[in-house]
């Protein structure tokens, strides 16, 4: 019998549960053999003492839209352009001796991003150093995306370097990397099943702690990856899939180091998953992500200061066009 359900996330974050029509199944090779090949049941985590770990994330946000003109060129009309911060870093988890965390790798970077491939140098905002980039589309959705693409980017490029400092990293979101770094991707939101019956089915068995056994994706086209879910809680009132996060490494990892960091997730990923009180997306917005998240706004800056002072810059070197001579009366 179908029943229905309230997610556990506030409404204006979104679902855990979205669906994405973007990559039809029959586009997408899926593996549920790898680690079994017999029924699938709930496998437990195992905590191998990692020394530390790193939680990798970042934040954009539009600071403001802009409008290119050519007044030697008018036919051309009006190109969309946005000036977009975003800021990358991770929360060390130090598990030796005492326990600490710490944030590391925190970069802030700021672009202008114009549409129809044009490029046009944002005068300089003091203390504030845009760097102008273009792209080919020129709706809002397409220039966000290219901000998006960056900052995507510069979250793989610190999730290697912490993984070759010798860090677990757990990134945010899909992985970037696929060399065989001991990086995993943290997919909060799931936009489809990657499973048939009877595996799919394994999922709604998990107990906190437990994750599924190792499944390959290999979606054409792009890197195969190996994958498994993990319960991080038991959600009151929730469905079978509610306190799911699904987890991946790149193949390259190879099918046993894969299977340690799985156990591992499944085992350490619980003990840093927040309470429903305490966060609104909980429990999937895990405690070093929720506070990560913070301390990278405060370093984007106050975004009215920051509009304020693209405003005044750009206003500072617009030259107003002569007044119209009167005509002379008769």
């Amino acid at each position: 019998m179908a029943k229905l359900y309230l997610e556990s996330w506030a409404p204006g974050f979104g679902s855990p549960v979205e669906a994405d029509q973007s990559l039809p199944p029959s586009e997408v090779d899926v593996d549920p053999t790898v680690e079994v090949t017999g029924a699938w049941e709930p496998l437990p985590g195992l905590d191998d003492g990692a020394r530390s770990i790193a939680f990798v994330d970042g934040i954009r946000r539009i600071d403001a839209r802009l409008t290119l003109f050519d007044d030697d060129d008018p036919a051309n009309g009006p190109i969309p352009g946005v000036c977009a911060s975003y800021a990358v870093g991770a929360t060390v988890w130090h598990r030796e001796d005492t326990p600490y965390s710490t944030f590391e790798h925190v970069t802030v970077r700021r672009l202008a991003v114009l549409g129809r491939g044009r490029i046009e140098q944002v005068p300089h905002v003091p203390g504030l150093d845009y760097l102008t980039e273009a792209t080919e589309g020129e709706d809002d959705a397409q220039l966000t995306a290219h901000v998006q693409t960056r900052m995507r980017q510069a979250e793989g490029a610190c999730a290697t370097d912490l993984a070759r400092e010798g860090h677990f990293v757990v990134a945010d979101g899909p992985i970037n990397e696929f060399a065989p770094h001991q990086v995993i991707g943290y997919v909060k939101t799931h936009h489809r099943s990657y499973l048939a019956p009877p595996e799919a089915a394994c999922v709604g068995r998990l107990r906190p702690g437990e994750r599924t056994p190792l499944f390959r994706i290999n979606p054409l086209g792009k890197f195969q990856r190996y994958s498994w879910y993990v319960r991080l809680a038991t959600v009151p009132f929730g469905h079978a899939w509610s306190g799911v996060v699904r987890c991946e490494s790149a193949f390259a990892l190879g099918r046993e180091e894969a299977r340690v960091v799985a156990d591992r997730t499944a085992a350490i990923l619980p003990r840093v998953a927040p309470p429903l009180h305490i966060d609104p997306r909980a429990p999937q917005n895990l405690v070093p992500i929720a506070a990560l998240e913070k301390h990278l706004r405060h370093q984007l800056g106050d975004a009215a200061l920051v509009e304020r002072a693209l405003r005044a810059a750009l206003h500072a070197q617009t030259t107003l066009p002569a007044p119209r001579p009167e005509a002379t009366r008769r």
